[in-house]
Order: C-alpha cells, then sequence, then structure tokens
C-alpha cells in the first residue's frame, strides 16, 4: 500500500492508473475520506464491500470530475437536479437519479437509482480528471471506515482504520488533509416532481428551495423504496456509547458549543465556536474518545436549522 503525502500529478496518474486496474485507494474529500475504486469494475467494487463489511444491498455513491458525466451514469434527468448540480457542484451534494446503463446493480444495490456526486477537493477533481483522461467514467467511493462506524476526515483515521485490510502491494492512500466540511453530503432525491432529502448535510432544505424556486417545502425524509448510504437507523457510531442527555460524570467525554462550560471531571473533546467548526470537528472529536478508552460520551446538540439538523441527524444515528 502506497501513502501519498504530497500529491504529485505523476502520483495522481499512478493512483488513477491503479483506480483502473481493480486497486483501492483512499481518497480526501470536503466531506469525509472515502475509499475507491473504479464504478465499473465489479471485483474492485466488491473489494470495498469487503473490506468496509457493508452489506452488499446498500448502494454505494459513484463520484465524476464535472456534471458533464452526469448522462453517462443517469438519465430523465429533470431540470431542477441540473439547477443543482449547476449550483453546488463540486461541492457536498450527492443526486440520487434514475440509473443508466453502465450503473449495475454492484453499484446501486439492486435498486433502479443510482447516487451521483462531485466533490469539492482540489486533489481529488485531479485524481477524477486523470482518470477520465485514461478512460474511466466514475469512481465508487463509500466513507473510508468499516461500515457502521465513524467516517474518517483525515489520512491517519484511514490508515488506523482500514490499513491492515488494504492490500500492501497496489492500494493507495492519498492525504489531502482534514476534511472541511466534516461531515457527509446532502443527498437529494431527484426521481420526483420536486426535490426531497434523504440524508442531510451542508446543503440545507433552504438553500435547495431557493435554487430550484420550487413552491413545494423541501423536506428530510426517508422514502420507502429508495436505500441510500448512512440512511440505518444506528450509524457513525464509535465504541463508546454516546448520551445525548444528561449530565457528564467523572471520566465522561463531552462534546458541546464553546459557550457551555465542562462539567466538573469531564474530558472535553471539542469546543467548537460554530455550526461549522461542530460538523468538521465531530468526527476527529469521537475517534479521540476511543483512542482515550473513554466509555461514555456526553453530547450537547446545537439547535437550530440548516447544518445543525444534520449534525443532530449524525449525533441521533451514533447514538443507537
Amino acid at each position: 500500500m502506497f501513502a501519498i503525502t504530497n500529491p504529485s500529478p505523476s502520483a495522481i496518474n499512478s493512483a488513477a492508473k491503479a483506480l483502473l486496474g481493480g486497486a483501492l485507494v483512499g481518497i480526501p474529500t470536503e466531506t469525509v475520506y472515502g475509499l475507491a475504486a473504479d464504478a465499473e469494475n465489479e471485483a474492485a467494487v466488491a473489494r470495498i464491500y469487503s473490506v468496509k463489511g457493508r452489506p452488499q444491498d446498500h448502494p454505494v455513491i459513484v463520484h465524476i470530475g464535472s456534471a458533464n458525466y452526469l448522462t453517462k451514469w443517469a438519465i430523465n434527468i429533470p431540470d431542477y437536479a441540473l439547477k443543482l448540480a449547476k449550483e453546488y457542484w463540486p461541492g457536498p451534494m450527492t443526486l440520487i437519479l434514475e440509473r443508466s446503463e453502465i450503473a449495475k446493480d454492484f453499484i446501486t444495490g439492486g435498486q433502479d437509482t443510482v447516487g451521483l456526486r462531485v466533490p469539492a477537493h482540489v486533489t481529488t477533481l485531479a485524481l477524477l480528471e486523470e482518470f477520465h483522461k485514461l478512460g474511466g467514467n466514475g469512481i465508487a467511493a463509500p466513507s473510508a471506515n468499516r461500515f457502521g462506524a465513524v467516517s474518517p476526515t483525515n489520512a491517519e483515521a484511514v490508515q488506523s482504520e482500514l490499513g491492515e485490510s488494504l492490500d500492501q502491494s497496489r492500494d493507495f492512500i492519498i492525504d489531502g488533509g482534514q476534511s472541511l466540511v466534516g461531515i457527509e453530503s446532502t443527498i437529494i432525491d431527484c426521481t420526483g416532481e420536486f426535490p426531497s432529502v434523504l440524508r442531510p448535510g451542508a446543503i440545507s432544505e433552504k438553500m435547495i428551495m431557493t435554487t430550484t424556486t420550487t413552491s413545494q417545502k423541501v423536506k428530510v425524509t426517508n422514502h420507502p423504496k429508495i436505500r441510500v448510504s448512512g440512511s440505518l437507523d444506528q450509524h457513525y457510531s464509535p465504541k463508546a456509547k454516546i448520551l445525548l442527555s444528561g449530565f457528564a460524570s467523572l471520566g465522561d467525554g463531552f462534546i458541546a458549543l464553546d459557550a457551555l462550560d465542562t462539567p466538573e471531571g469531564a474530558v472535553r473533546l471539542a469546543s467548537p465556536n460554530t455550526l461549522e467548526e461542530f460538523a468538521r470537528t465531530l468526527y476527529s472529536a469521537l475517534r479521540e474518545a476511543d483512542e482515550q478508552g473513554i466509555e461514555r460520551i456526553v453530547i450537547i446538540p446545537p439547535e437550530g436549522d440548516g447544518l445543525a439538523i444534520a449534525i443532530r441527524d449524525r449525533l441521533i444515528r451514533a447514538a443507537r
């Protein structure tokens, strides 16, 4: 396994060729780090599922270098989806669309839909550009962690989580620094007349409504017929038990906005000043708790709309 710490054009080229050859590559994105494979290579995608311990019917998101590749993977794309792509790509947004012929069951979990995203990270965009130049159409890249565990937001966490399961002779981990958003992308169902949010993220319902100029209120909902990443009741979970109410006792971890004091005897894991900082530091703080052997973490969820909804979504699932 090769760790790329200062990605040069030649290193990016090597990683792109490795992907086309069936290798796995840990990639940085603005949301979290992903474990990537050629999205048209069934054997390579099967390795992702094996390494992560991911259920076979749980779909993976296809990452593309630009919206120009939408029609490679999707059909019957509504106008509002094109507006969203133009406004928020590259960025932390995944669109669920009717799949084309190249989006096979091993990508979609056997569904008739596919999730697509253009990540906003300069290194991974360079990797995708090189991958496309070499003939690839997209890379499958779920988060680079064991299924259901805390998503990694830096290369060290990928190495710690999956390093022993990767092939030392051909797989890569690309170090692109700390993820700037820190939680997974907003997933938007674009198969109906109006968009609906299947997983909240940094792209809020208000932003979606403004861009699509729809009078229909955009809601966070669970579509009964569409499975998407991160939609299980229990997900994003550290080894420690998470409590979203009550008081932190001696030795408990504690995460809350900086304005809230640390209870006596608790271990302060994060003191974010803003919602953006809360999201960016959350997963690293949860991993730190596990490294310290902390058994319980009391977290005071932020209030409000927008990004606060996404943070609470991750915390509720992690607490289960």
